[in-house]
């Protein structure tokens, strides 16, 4: 199978996990991909750690919510080899979760519109940028609130209705 079909398949798992959660998925690991850090509290990070293991040192604390994890081999069992862009190490893989291939074009808006993207998952948040109706390089992240969906766009990331999300 080609690695477009393969990420294909696993962002429509990960969307699809996506879509039945509150606000982070189930995690889905996929080596060579990019990764986000999810399911610890928001106060809290995660360690990375020198070798796989719990008894290990902390090489450094990741923050919930951090993306750019790329995840470097094949897991060892429920241990990942990865790199943030500064250290390298091991995370234990039920707290990381692939961002989606951009794939994902903004529906549904008027032609002289745009689709706001906004701070946090609410109409009231404060708007951090406009997607143009034609927009479709825009990759899902691993969390969703209610109707609300965590994006990356345009250099962007902040969070969209998935109402008017599809995927191509």
């Amino acid at each position: 199978m080609s690695k477009i079909k393969l990420l294909l398949i696993a962002g429509a798992t990960a969307l699809s996990a996506l879509l039945g959660s509150g606000v982070a998925a189930q995690a889905q690991v996929v080596q060579g991909e990019e990764h986000c850090v999810v399911n610890i509290p928001a106060t809290e990070g995660l360690n990375v750690r020198s070798r796989p293991g719990t008894s290990s040192r902390v090489v450094t604390t990741l923050p919930y919510g951090s993306c750019g994890v790329m995840v470097m081999a094949a897991c060892q069992g429920s241990w990942c080899p990865i790199e943030d862009g500064h250290y390298s190490g091991w995370v234990n893989r039920r707290y990381i979760s692939m961002v989606s291939p951009a794939i994902y074009c903004v529906t549904g808006v008027a032609r002289n519109d745009v689709l706001n993207l906004r701070a946090y998952p609410s109409t009231s948040s404060r708007i951090l940028a406009g997607l143009s109706p034609r927009q479709c390089d825009i990759a899902f992240l691993p969390y969703a609130v209610g109707s609300w969906q965590k994006v990356r766009a345009a250099g962007w990331e902040g969070w969209a209705s998935r109402r008017y999300l599809s995927g191509q």
